[in-house]
This record gives C-alpha cells, sequence and structure tokens, in this order.
C-alpha cells in the first residue's frame, strides 16, 4: 500500500520510519517532509485541496495525518467526501484541541478533575479577573498559535504584560482574542496518548516530555526538548483516577454527539497524588512520538485497520521490555529568534529523527529551531543519557544547543 503522511517534524520522521517496518507498506510520500524523511512532496500541510489532489492522483491508500492545523482545518472530513482512507479525527473532534475553552468546558461538563479557569474576551476584563487569583498564574490564549500560547506569569507584571500581548498587541491575531487565567498546578506532567477507535481509549504506555529549554527544569517553555518512556512509575491510586479519566472522556465523547477516530493525546499533572487534565490535543505529541513509536512492536498499519474496523483492544498493543528516551538538538535563540541553513553533519547509521532540516544542495542544513531528536534505547536511564550526551557532543551543528539532564530529573 501506498502512505502519505503530512508534516515535517521529527513526528512525521518517527511515523515514516514505523511504517517502513511494515511489510504492508510500499511507498511512503512525506508532505513536505524534511531532510531525513523518505520521498517527500513539496505541499504544505495546510494545502488541504494539493493534498486531495496529490491524494487522487497518487491513488494513496492511506493518509496519516501529523500536526494539529490540518486536522482542525478539516482535512480528515474533505479526504472522507472522496472516499481517502486517513488516519486522525474529524473537524468536530478537532475542536477539543483546537480551542482550549471548548476542552475545558467538555472537562467541566464531565467531571473530568481539572485547573480551575476564567475565560475572558478583552484586556479590561483579563486584568479585573486576575484579581481572583494567586501567583503564578496560567495564561492561555485560546486558539493553537503554533503551541506558544501558553504563558506561566509568576507576578502581576509579567501577567498584565503577557495580557497586554495577547489583546493589544495581537501576537497572534484572532487565536489569541479568547484568553483562559487558571489555577497554576505544582506537581509533575505525565503524557499519555491513547488510540481512540469509535470514541474508545486505548492507552498507550506513558512517556514522560521535557517542555523548559535549560536543565534544572528552568527557561522558557519550548515544544518539547527532551522525552523519555515509559514515564516514571505510577502507583495503583493514580492508574485508578486515570482510569476513571478515560472512561468520563469516554463517556463524555458519545453523549456529546463525537465520532472519535484516531490519537488523543491527554495531559495529565499530578498533584499531590490526585490527577487532572491539563489540555489535550488530538494527534501524536511531539517529541513522544519519537520515544514510543520505537517501543511499539505492533505494525502500525494493523492498528489503523483495528481502529477503523472499531476492534482495537489493549492486548493488540505490544511493547519493547526497553526504554527509549530522546534528547532535542535545538538552534542557538529557540524557541524565540535563530539562525537557519547552518551545516549539520550527522552519521546516518545512528537512530535520529529530524524535527527542522532541509537538503539544499545535497548539504543537510537546519530549517527550524527543534533540528534533531536523537534517540536512545536501554534499560538504564542514566547509562542512555550518558550516550545521548556523548553523541551530541560529537555532532557537527554550529551553535547547537542541549539538555544535558533528560532522564535523571
Amino acid at each position: 500500500m501506498k502512505i502519505l503522511i503530512i508534516g515535517s517534524g521529527g513526528r512525521e520522521h518517527a511515523l515514516a520510519w514505523k511504517f517502513n517496518q511494515s511489510p504492508h507498506v510500499s511507498k511512503i510520500y512525506v508532505s513536505p517532509g524534511n531532510g531525513g524523511t523518505y520521498e517527500n512532496v513539496p505541499i504544505a500541510a495546510n494545502d488541504l485541496e494539493g493534498l486531495l489532489t496529490f491524494a487522487l492522483n497518487h491513488r494513496i491508500d492511506l493518509t496519516v495525518v501529523g500536526p494539529e492545523e490540518p486536522l482542525c482545518m478539516g482535512i480528515v472530513d474533505l479526504f472522507e467526501q472522496h472516499d481517502l482512507r486517513i488516519f486522525g479525527p474529524n473537524m468536530k473532534c478537532a475542536n477539543l484541541e483546537k480551542s482550549k475553552d471548548v476542552s475545558k468546558q467538555f472537562m467541566l461538563k464531565h467531571q473530568i478533575p481539572t485547573a480551575h479557569s476564567v475565560t475572558v474576551t478583552s484586556y479590561d476584563d483579563a486584568i479585573s479577573t486576575l484579581n481572583s487569583f494567586s501567583y503564578p498564574v496560567v495564561i492561555k490564549a485560546d486558539g493553537l498559535c503554533l503551541g506558544k500560547g501558553v504563558v506561566i506569569c509568576d507576578d502581576f507584571v509579567m501577567a498584565e504584560t503577557t495580557l497586554r500581548d495577547f489583546f493589544i498587541k495581537s501576537k497572534f491575531g484572532e487565536e489569541g482574542r479568547r484568553v483562559l487565567i487558571e489555577t497554576y498546578l505544582d506537581g509533575y506532567e505525565t503524557s499519555l496518548l491513547c488510540f481512540v477507535a469509535n470514541n474508545r481509549c486505548v492507552p498507550m504506555q506513558t512517556a514522560r516530555d521535557y517542555k523548559k529549554l535549560y536543565e534544572g527544569d528552568l527557561g522558557p517553555n519550548t515544544g518539547g526538548v527532551g522525552c523519555y518512556s515509559p514515564g516514571p512509575q505510577l502507583d495503583k491510586t493514580i492508574e485508578e483516577q486515570i482510569f476513571t479519566i478515560l472512561n468520563k472522556i469516554e463517556n463524555g465523547l458519545s453523549v456529546d454527539g463525537y465520532k472519535y477516530n484516531g490519537i488523543l493525546f491527554i495531559g495529565l499533572m499530578i498533584v499531590n497524588d490526585m490527577v487532572y487534565v491539563l489540555e489535550f490535543n488530538v494527534r501524536f505529541g511531539d517529541p513522544e512520538t519519537e520515544v514510543l513509536l520505537p517501543r511499539l512492536e505492533t505494525d502500525l498499519v494493523d492498528i489503523i485497520k483495528k481502529i477503523e474496523n472499531d476492534t482495537l483492544q489493549s492486548e493488540d498493543l505490544k511493547w519493547s521490555d526497553l526504554s527509549c528516551m530522546t534528547t532535542v538538538v535545538t538552534a542557538l535563540g529557540y524557541p524565540e529568534q535563530y539562525r537557519k541553513g547552518i551545516s549539520i553533519d550527522i552519521d546516518d547509521s545512528e537512530l535520529i529523527f529530524h524535527n527542522g532540516s532541509s537538503r539544499v544542495n545535497n548539504q543537510l542544513v537546519s530549517n527550524g529551531g527543534r533540528v534533531l531528536s536523537f534517540i536512545e534505547l536501554g534499560d538504564n536511564l542514566k547509562t542512555m543519557n550518558q550516550k545521548l550526551n556523548q553523541r551530541i557532543d560529537s555532532l557537527q551543528f554550529e551553535d547547537k544547543q542541549y539538555r544535558k539532564d533528560i532522564g535523571l530529573i
């Protein structure tokens, strides 16, 4: 079968790598792809008509959507209207990520534990609402904002500046004109990705993501600069709470008339042995995908077929006993201003997923803030961390930046 993967990051490279292992797959296209992916197609991920035309003309058997934007734009609905197989949630389901207010109201309606928040639509209302919150406080733009619309504010000055950026300076345009002001939850995060078949959640194994740029969990939030799976061991009480949350999500999807097929990423925060839901994403996470897929021993094509037939069960997912860790190499200046086009020299025999790279005249160069995800499998986090650091240290990439404490804290 011929597969089209939509997207250009490390997640899409990992998906292509995984599909390439399937005996069912004869051809893989990645659109637009990166410097590490297979046959790239120069069509942007948000060019829905262009992708549709390509899929029809090339008789694509299965399209897999990586990033959130085309899902939120309705690519699944469009492809299904043309009788094309596509893996991902439809536009209605994708609203659970597109709008943080929609997902928050879903959680409240179905009694899913989450942080207290107030949604505001003007600068003046936002400033007034701040008086009812203590610091730190979390300010979230309602829309996608390229994953950069969440700010943890330590004091009023920072909160006021953030709200001014959103409402007065229109930093995120329309996506930032509705804002959630939310209680800060002080705990530890766990990422839980689920395959979803007709509203039934079949959880994958856990992963621990590192969002902060600098060692010691310091610095600005990022899209993720490191990860390992399985995540920290959860005790029985926490596992029972997560099971209850999954049941409430399934029930809520059915009650509210969703028909969810694809991936549901649930961001969990554990505070004093209590589990809260931070957010929903409607696609494979990044960098979680880069550590989950190397551990997944089941053929991904078979999993998708069972989702389509509504027969997928937990026992269908076979996992390696080994752990998997990634450390992400970023460009100096990320997540703000950074250079592109910097020459990269890597060892192609090593397992590396490309996040932001391209090839210019056969030369591999950087093309994003997160550039490369180095992958290591093993049974000891400390040893895996050391191996990753050694590999990255020898990487020929000017002004490279990476955390050396992934898996250690």
